[in-house]
């Protein structure tokens, strides 16, 4: 199955140029799935402190505008984040978007972290403890939003499941990339599954890009850039099941 990859802007103008290019990758690389940035077609409504109706209505209302729009990449799935309102609550939620079937709804996002430049808790309602698997075809994934990534709890579960892929859309900061990768790395290490990433690109602001495709053994066998924002991995599904047997996973198997 091959993965794509992405670092993406939201500015208006930046974001339909960016999508562009990124259709125009989809379609030379013939990718399965794509995966985007956390709440990737909106400003990052975390910034500010207090809440601001008016904002999250722009919020909603350009990812209204955005995902009927995603079958124009080619693929056969997609995965991302958007912001949604159930009753009087606002969540973070993932979708599964297929070309057959439409937007599913996956889990929202329960880790929320809540200080400067991050105001999650301030914007959202606390979502969905639980870390199930889902599958897009061939392909198990858990998804880890963000800050869950470092869910440490959750990899036992994904690592007995034998989850093929861990899924984490982001926003994370360009001063961070580095402990961010190695997360990723300890990630796809402790579950013997692919760890696959994408980030926004904020200008002006602290989102720094970087997205990755990371094997079930912790190597990085992708990583986006300005020059490289988009790239595609054909992940190996039998990789995971080999990486099962072998160091550390079997270890905990044992226990």
């Amino acid at each position: 199955m091959k993965v794509t990859v992405c670092e993406l802007p939201h500015e208006p103008a930046r974001l339909e140029a960016a999508w562009q290019q990124l259709r125009t990758h989809v379609s030379q690389h013939v990718s399965d799935l794509v995966v985007l940035p956390e709440i990737a077609f909106s400003g990052p409504l975390w910034r500010t402190e207090a809440f601001d109706p008016a904002v999250w209505r722009d919020a909603e209302a350009a990812h209204a505008r955005w995902l009927p729009r995603l079958g124009e990449l080619g693929a056969t799935w997609v995965i991302g984040t958007r912001p949604v309102t159930v009753g009087a609550d606002r969540f973070n939620e993932g979708f599964l978007w297929f070309r057959d079937a439409g937007l599913a709804h996956l889990r929202r996002k329960h880790f929320l972290p809540d200080e400067p430049e991050g105001w999650e808790a301030h914007w959202f309602a606390r979502g969905d403890a639980a870390f199930p698997v889902y599958r897009a075809g061939a392909l198990s994934f858990g998804l880890n939003v963000c800050t869950e990534l470092w869910a440490l709890e959750s990899f036992a579960g994904y690592r007995a499941q034998r989850v093929a892929a861990i899924v984490a859309p982001r926003a994370t900061w360009a001063a961070s990339t580095g402990k961010w990768v190695a997360l990723g790395v300890v990630a796809a290490t402790a579950t013997g599954a692919y760890c696959v990433s994408s980030n926004r690109v904020d200008a002006g602001g602290p989102c720094g890009g970087v997205g990755w495709v990371i094997d079930p053994d912790g190597a990085v066998l992708a990583r986006t850039s300005p020059a490289e924002p988009y790239c595609t991995v054909d992940v190996d599904l039998a990789r995971v099941a080999a990486a099962a047997t072998t160091y550390p996973r079997y270890v905990f198997d044992r226990a």
